[in-house]
């Protein structure tokens, strides 16, 4: 597969790294702001499930870690997993919260901007429930 084209997304959050992070990290957090990912996240068996538009996919997290690596893996049937880069940063008494969204494959340009606004929404919302804890 070549390079996809990626697009840095980031938000500052007026909230201790610990809290954000220890918050975030948690997989039945996600549908509290990822929207983008599925409004629906349960366990099955040793792993998580979301539904989405286009089905059920199982979604792999990386396990906590004292870096902010927040990163998952959406696998839709018949479909190439699909690599979602996501870190906390500690940023003096805040956090930075950075995402990378990668442009697959299938993608035309109108997709690529309403995935990139999806994610906006969700670093936004994200922000907000940091906030309200």
């Amino acid at each position: 597969m070549p390079t996809l084209a990626a697009l840095h997304l980031r938000i500052s959050i007026d909230v201790p790294f610990d809290r954000a992070y220890g918050y975030a990290q948690k997989p039945e957090h996600f549908t509290a702001w990822a929207a983008g990912l599925a409004t629906s996240l349960h366990r099955s068996g040793d792993g998580w499930v979301a539904d989405t538009p286009e089905g059920p996919a199982k979604i792999e997290f990386s396990a906590p870690n004292a870096y902010g690596v927040l990163d998952h893996r959406v696998c839709l049937h018949g479909k190439p997993p699909i690599d979602i880069p996501l870190r906390m940063v500690r940023n003096g008494d805040g956090t930075e919260l950075l995402f990378t969204l990668l442009r697959q494959p299938d993608m035309d340009d109108a997709m690529f901007e309403r995935d990139a606004e999806l994610v906006r929404r969700d670093l936004q919302s994200l922000k907000r429930v940091l906030r309200a804890l």
